[in-house]
């Protein structure tokens, strides 16, 4: 499934340019013209990256990235603004926590380039979820197999730091032996 990439602005024809740029590209692409609209698409799918402009009536861009960060935080965020200022970027940044900042006009190789990275981030933001899952997974049936069984996680090792197996206990040591074949030999 490719990835879904949602692009805000209240201008249209900026959206069908920002569209434009991105023909050549694998994503999955909705508009909206609003952030009341962009939180109803984003409730209803699962969107990747959001490119927002800043001035919007109603929601600006920066208020909306801001209720996106907290509601859908696995969706990266990109701010797009023809009002540049140090204010906006450092309130987006604080509240919205954006990926990244494009001014208008912008210049497509950028674009594309920040879209491209912003999928990166989303695809590893993704796996570390997963391998988060599999790691408190993998603790918990640690912790049973040391509750079950005291001592069973413990490994000894020697200066060095090889592991020493000759301490392995009398029950520990019958099932090994259990497996030793005899050798024909003797």
């Amino acid at each position: 499934m490719p990835e879904q990439i949602l692009l805000v602005d209240d201008e249209e024809h900026v959206t069908k340019a920002l569209k434009r740029a991105l023909l050549d590209e694998p994503y999955e692409i909705m508009t909206a013209g609003s952030g009341e609209e962009a939180l109803g698409i984003l409730e209803k799918n699962l969107i990747d990256v959001v490119v927002s402009d800043e001035m919007m009536p109603g929601m600006t861009g920066t208020d909306l990235l801001s209720l996106v960060s907290r509601e859908f935080p696995g969706t990266i965020r990109i701010l797009l603004t023809g009002h540049a200022s140090l204010e906006t970027a450092e309130r987006a940044i604080k509240h919205g926590e954006i990926f990244r900042f494009l001014a208008k006009p912008w210049n497509d190789v950028d674009l594309i380039i920040t879209i491209r990275q912003a999928i990166q981030m989303s695809r590893l933001s993704k796996t570390n979820r997963v391998l988060l899952q599999k790691l408190k997974e993998a603790t918990s049936i640690l912790q049973d197999l040391e509750h079950d069984h005291p001592g069973i996680t413990r490994i000894n090792t020697d200066s060095d730091g090889s592991i020493i197996i000759d301490d392995l206990g009398d029950e520990a040591e019958d099932i090994l032996s259990s497996f030793a074949i005899d050798d024909p030999d003797e």
